[in-house]
């Protein structure tokens, strides 16, 4: 049997770690795309000799740094896009051995940009994890070094939150960890029962 395949996304600071960890805490298998990411940078990893080649001055030992990456993306222009067309197939297939091997009936997929990039036309459905813009801007400027203008630069970056929700086929609000576990507990219950099916 396949797994079910629930796409986690959330722009930044509205709790989606936390409740991909809460899945987990109940025992869902879960892939994360920015540790996906970071594996492919890390020493040994299959980004690292392609990127170097790319961007030279990004290699450092045998891993990728990423503060190099985005000071090339900052002064050139077409910098992104070299590195996506890159990454993006490595990530997949990241994504694509994670659901080869994981075990049990739902599977958690975290991905940032699941709206962004349409990943979600390979998910069974997706789940946005949202928050107030107040409290969403209070939490990631509580982050060590985070500025206005970084954040700025972030959300621009990313679908705006009203956009996700229209697009999304649950949504949990995390106010509270109490109740955003309560809520995972309850999807969870909610695609065993076969209401997706």
């Amino acid at each position: 049997m396949t797994a079910f395949r629930l796409g986690l996304t959330g722009s930044i600071g509205m709790g989606k770690s936390t409740t991909a960890a809460m899945f987990a805490d109940a025992g869902i298998p879960v892939w994360d795309a920015d540790a996906a990411v970071h594996r492919l940078y890390a020493p040994g990893g299959a980004a690292v000799l392609p990127l170097a080649a790319l961007c030279p001055e990004a290699l450092q030992g045998n891993s990728i740094n990423r503060a190099a990456l985005k000071a090339w993306i900052a002064r050139d222009a077409t910098a992104l896009a070299q590195i996506e067309s890159l990454v993006h197939p490595l990530v997949a297939a990241d994504r694509a051995t994670f659901l080869a091997n994981a075990q049990g009936d739902i599977v958690l997929l975290d991905i940032p940009l699941l709206f962004e990039t349409g990943a979600e036309a390979a998910m069974d459905a997706t789940l946005l994890v949202t928050a107030p813009a107040a409290l969403q801007r209070a939490r990631v400027l509580a982050r060590p070094g985070m500025t206005e203008a970084q954040l700025a630069t972030i959300l621009a970056r990313q679908m705006p939150d009203a956009q996700k929700r229209g697009l999304a086929t649950h949504i949990i609000e995390t106010l509270g960890q109490q109740a955003a576990r309560q809520s995972v507990v309850a999807l969870i219950d909610y695609i065993r029962e076969g209401h997706h099916a």
